[in-house]
Order: structure tokens, then C-alpha cells, then sequence
């Protein structure tokens, strides 16, 4: 699966949208100016009544896609009824799903997302929500949790992280702003009919009332049918997709397949009204193809198990019926037992990390990474009451002198009880492994962006001094800055985060330059032969032509590289963030190259391709020694 190419795609296809979405709402406005014109209106009647249609449409259209926009994929989550996973959850199948998430993540280069029950829904659904990775939420379904087993739930997540990047999630946001604002003249004559009961029958201003009112709920709901139509073609065919891609992403159609036929054998219906996210669900009980946002259950089985019996359906019923209610039963004597005993929820947060049986490397390397870090740093890393302890654990520094003085800024930022709460995870774990740090502070991330705004700034100010208190800055140093620094910030505006750039990579040449001489050196840093060599690779890759001296930066092979390097970086990042999509894959590919020159990729490469791909706002699969041996795999760009 191309990146690059999918996200491109995702932006046409927005652009078609709203170009439907304006003919839409001028078929609907020209409706009501006829029928006052009808009625023997005059054109300043009319003209006015045209503006009036479309600037409520959009207004209306525009205020829910804000409230959308403020609230990202969790007001969604959280408007279905969903309630947050946070911590270490005493619930097996809670943990299950939140260790599906973090390999999903970890191993597609993705932020971790936040993750939500719908406790209250025993269908069987799933949706992701958000307008970028960097703001995404996984919602599942407490039915899901119940009858799926991890390979099932397995196909569901890859699905919506499909979905995730596609860049279907921003594209679904702005399909609910638009319906709410064509849906917004049925409900304002709705209104008026309501109005109308308080009114003295038989006047000039009752009839009126109500002949506007019947007029804008026939031609709203009329607009609304039209729109609907829209979104089920556009939707129809990203779920196609998004099937393809978790059985590439997986390798195991048995498991998707079998999710989607308990589906069939159950039912995906969710507690409210969901016509607003219906296009979002991983499937629908939606009736009738015309307005269907989904393929048909049985069609979408078959193309991952042609020889399917839709005869197997009536027993799976039977048994899935008799397992959710076991559940709901286990789960009332476990809360009740647990009430008596006082138990706090279980720590044993990776006990089921390889339990299922991925096909996939890069899966199998992202749950035996979480597998391997240490039980009280990832319950730590999980809690929103910790997860800061855990990044400030992560700078300590080696040196006992240095690491003496950062406990000091710790207690006069955040109080003595911080710094001993540091200190009590350094004693439980004096030195983790180089490999284990990434992903432990990726699993921080859901706790961190749920930090009010006052903490995440004294969060990265705390940061970035400890960073400094040796007077250089470690590859993991930096990457540990800048990914924190991105990963709050892109909170503000995830909408911005998540728009493509339009700058050409000519344009920018020596920053890509720098941005491939940072890995070649880092990547070679005892052999200067070896380093040039690489960053010549890469050079080629990006220009198309091996030049004929590659020099690696003063800034960074000079005396004062060891301050200096960290800063040009960040400028050249910024730079190169406001690339076209196109230029950016360039660019990646570039990156691949240059780092698998030597034929490994040491944890300073892999921290740093992590933190460029984070400012670069492309994701970047797990990295091992062979990746990028496969033509298909070469870059980020195929996941």
C-alpha cells in the first residue's frame, strides 16, 4: 500500500466532494427558488431566498465541522457513548484490544491512537475517528470485545487503521459537517410546524408558517436523500479498500473473514441514531444499496473466502449469542468480587502480547517488543497519572553527576514526590534497552495528549532542560524532544496537521540534503568513509544521479556537532513538512536508502527515521536490518 499515492487520492476525493456538496446545495436553493418564483414571487423574492438557503446550509455546515474540528475523533467517540481506555484495565479483553492497538501502531509508524469502548453496544462494530493520525481514536464495540477472538479483533483493527492511512478519517469528518448542514432546512422546518401548534389557526401568519415549513422539510430531506447517495458511493469503495489493506497489513483473511461473518451472524447495530457516522463503522445494518455505505456482508466474505456457505451463519448465531451473554455475566461477578476484595486492576498489561499468531514480521516485532519492556514502566506508561514520570525517566542521564542535577529541575518543576517517583522507576529498571525506549514512549502518548494545556508546556519546558543538561544532545534525546513537541502540538490544530503541503523538493534541496546527512552520519558515526557513502546513496536516490562528492555538514562532523546538529535538523524539518505528497515520497525513499546502505540499521538510524517521519507527518513502519530489501517495501511508502 502506497502512502503517498492514498493520501493524494484522499485529497482528490475531498475536493470532489465538496464539488458535489456545492452542486447539491444549488439544486436545493434553485429548488426553493422555484417554487417562490411558483408562487409568484418577485426575483428580488427569489435572489433572497436563494442566499438565505445557502448561507444557512453552509453556516450550519461549518459550525458542526468546528465543533468536530475542537473536539477530533474523541468527541465522536465520546457523542456515541464511548468511554475511554486509560491505564491498566482489570478486563482481559480490554487489554487484549489496547495491546492489539499499540502493535498496529508501533508497527505502521502511526501515533498511538486513544482508544474507546462503547460498553453499552453488543453489536458487533468499530470505527475510527479523527481529521489525522495525530488526533485518531479506535472506538470497539463491547460486543466486539465479546465475541471476537485476536485474530478477529486483529482484522477489525487493521481495517480502521486502513482507514487511518487512507486519510478516509478526515474525508468522513467533513461528510458529517456537510450532511448536518443540508439536513439543517428539514430540521428548521420541523421547527416550524412545532412553532406552529402555539399559533392561532385560520390567520395569514399560520398558514404562512406552515406552508414554509411542509416546503423546507420536503426539499431538505430531498437534499438530504441526494447527499446520502453521494457519501454511499464515495464510502462504498474505501471499505473495499480498507478490507484489501488489513489482509495485506495482517496476512490473515481467516481472521477479517471471520469477524465479518459473525457480523452477519449477529448484528452490527449500535445504541442512538447512527446515520451521522454510519459511513465510519466497520459495517452497517443499513437496509437498501442505493443509501448502503457499506458493500454487502456476504459479498465482502467472499472475497476473502470464495467457497463460503452463508448456511454457516445460522450455528455461529446460536453460539455467539450464548458467548456474549456468558461474558456479561462473567464480567458482573468479577465487578462484584472485585468490589469485595478491593482490587485494583491488573498490572499484567503484556500478558497476551503474542498470544495470537501474526504472519506479518513487522507485527510479530512490535508485539515482542512490548512483550519486552519491563512491567512497571509500561503500567506507568499507560497510566494518565504516570506517563509523565516515564518520559522524564527516559532522559535521565547515564552520567550520576548529570542525572543528580536533572532530578533537581524535576523537584523544583513538578514537586519532590515527581522526582522520587522518577527516581523509583529508575531503581525498578537502571538501564533498558536501547531498543525498548521508542516504543515504550509511543505507548505514553494516549496519556500525555489527554494533559490539560498548562502541563503539556511545563511538560516540554521540563523537556527540553533535561535534554540540555549535559550541554550536547543524544540522537534519542532529540528524538524524545521533538516527537513529544509534535505529538502536543499537533493537538492544537489536527485539521492543519494533516493538510498536504504545496513546496517543491527543488526548492528545498539543502535541507533534504542535511535531513540525509544527519542519518548517514549517525548511522556511521566512528567511519566517515562509510558515512559519505551512504548519504551519496541516498543523494542518488533523491536527485536521480549519484553526485560526485557527497561532504557530510560542518555542523554536524565539526567541534560543536554535538550542540549545533539538533537545531539545524528542526529548521530543515519545518522546511521540508510543507512538501507536496509526491516530493515527500521522494524524499523517503531517499531516507530508506541512505539508512540501509550499511546493510543494518543501528537504534540512532531507527530513532531518528521515527522522529523525521513524525515531522514529516508520514507514517513509518517498523524498522529492522533487512527492511527495505523488498522492492515493494522499499519505503515508508509501503506499509
Amino acid at each position: 500500500m502506497n502512502f503517498f499515492a492514498q493520501q493524494d487520492q484522499a485529497h482528490r476525493r475531498t475536493r470532489v466532494l465538496l464539488a458535489l456538496f456545492v452542486l447539491a446545495v444549488l439544486l436545493i436553493a434553485g429548488t426553493l427558488g422555484l417554487i417562490v418564483w411558483g408562487m409568484g414571487g418577485t426575483a428580488r423574492a427569489i435572489a433572497w431566498t436563494t442566499a438565505i438557503t445557502v448561507g444557512l446550509i453552509v453556516l450550519a455546515s461549518l459550525y458542526r465541522t468546528w465543533q468536530l474540528r475542537a473536539g477530533g475523533g474523541a468527541r465522536i467517540a465520546m457523542e456515541m457513548g464511548g468511554v475511554p481506555l486509560q491505564g491498566n484495565p482489570a478486563d482481559p479483553l480490554q487489554r487484549r484490544l489496547r495491546n492489539v492497538v499499540e502493535e498496529m501502531a508501533i508497527a505502521s509508524g502511526v501515533p498511538v491512537p486513544a482508544v474507546y469502548i462503547l460498553e453499552q453496544d453488543l453489536g458487533i462494530n468499530a470505527f475510527a475517528a479523527g481529521f489525522g493520525p495525530g488526533d485518531a481514536v479506535i472506538a470497539v464495540t463491547r460486543g466486539a470485545l465479546d465475541s471476537l477472538d485476536r485474530a478477529e479483533l486483529k482484522g477489525v483493527v487493521a481495517h480502521e487503521f486502513g482507514h487511518v492511512l487512507n486519510g478516509d478519517m478526515r474525508l468522513n469528518m467533513r461528510l458529517i459537517g456537510i450532511l448536518y448542514g443540508i439536513e439543517i432546512l428539514a430540521l428548521l422546518g420541523q421547527g416550524g410546524l412545532a412553532r406552529r401548534r402555539h399559533r392561532r389557526r385560520g390567520d395569514v401568519a399560520d398558514t404562512g408558517v406552515g406552508v414554509l415549513s411542509v416546503t423546507l422539510i420536503v426539499v431538505g430531506y430531498a437534499g438530504l436523500a441526494l447527499a446520502r447517495w453521494i457519501r454511499a458511493g464515495i464510502s462504498r469503495q474505501r471499505e473495499y479498500l480498507a478490507d484489501a489493506q488489513a489482509v495485506q497489513f495482517t496476512r490473515e483473511p481467516e481472521g477479517l473473514a471471520g469477524a465479518l461473518k459473525k457480523v452477519a451472524a449477529r448484528y452490527a447495530g449500535l445504541n442512538g441514531n447512527t446515520e451521522e457516522i454510519t459511513h465510519m463503522l466497520f459495517a452497517s445494518d443499513a437496509i437498501g444499496q442505493i443509501y448502503a455505505t457499506h458493500p454487502p456482508l456476504l459479498e465482502r466474505i467472499r472475497l476473502l473466502q470464495p467457497y463460503f456457505d452463508p448456511a454457516e451463519l445460522e450455528s455461529l448465531r446460536g453460539q455467539l449469542n450464548a458467548r456474549v451473554r456468558q461474558a456479561a455475566r462473567e464480567r458482573a461477578v468479577d465487578g462484584m468480587q472485585r468490589e469485595r476484595e478491593g482490587r485494583a486492576p491488573g498490572a499484567d498489561a503484556f500478558g497476551e502480547a503474542l498470544s495470537g499468531h501474526p504472519e506479518l514480521a513487522r507485527l510479530l516485532a512490535a508485539g515482542a517488543l512490548l512483550a519486552a519492556i519491563p512491567g512497571p514502566l509500561a503500567w506507568a506508561a499507560r497510566s494518565d497519572a504516570r506517563a509523565v514520570e516515564v518520559v522524564l525517566y527516559l532522559l535521565l542521564n547515564p552520567d550520576a553527576d548529570v542525572r543528580a542535577a536533572q532530578l533537581e529541575m524535576v523537584a523544583e518543576a513538578l514537586g519532590e514526590a515527581r522526582a522520587q517517583a522518577v527516581r523509583g522507576l529508575l531503581d525498578a529498571e537502571p538501564a533498558l534497552a536501547e531498543a525498548l525506549r521508542m516504543p515504550l514512549l509511543e505507548m505514553a502518548f494516549p496519556a500525555l495528549r489527554r494533559l490539560a494545556p498548562e502541563d503539556r508546556q511545563r511538560l516540554e519546558d521540563l523537556t527540553d532542560r533535561l535534554i540540555h543538561a549535559d550541554g550536547r544532545v543524544a540522537v534519542f534525546e532529540y528524538a524524545l524532544g521533538r516527537l513529544l513537541s509534535r505529538q502536543l502540538r499537533d493537538l492544537h490544530d489536527p485539521a492543519a496537521a494533516a493538510r498536504p503541503g504545496q513546496a517543491a523538493l527543488d526548492d528545498h534541496q539543502q535541507a533534504a540534503h542535511y535531513l540525509l546527512a544527519v542519518l548517514a552520519h549517525h548511522g556511521h558515526p566512528e567511519d566517515p568513509a562509510a558515512a559519505r557513502a551512504a548519504l551519496t546513496a541516498g543523494l542518488g536516490e533523491l536527485t536521480g544521479a549519484l553526485p560526485m562528492d557527497a561532504a557530510i555538514p560542518e555542523a554536524l562532523s565539526g567541534a560543536a556537532g554535538a550542540r549545533a546538529w539538533a537545531g539545524v535538523l528542526d529548521r530543515a524539518l519545518e522546511r521540508l513538512d510543507g512538501l507536496r505528497l509526491g516530493d515527500k515520497d521522494r524524499l523517503v525513499r531517499a531516507m530508506a536508502v541512505t539508512v540501509q546502505h550499511g546493510g543494518r540499521v543501528v537504534t540512532a538510524e531507527h530513532e531518528l527515521l521515527r522522529v523525521m517521519a513524525a515531522g514529516l507527518h508520514v507514517p513509518l513502519p517498523l524498522v529492522s536490518a533487512g527492511w527495505g530489501d523488498d522492492a515493494e517495501t522499499g519505503s515508508a511508502a509501503a506499509i
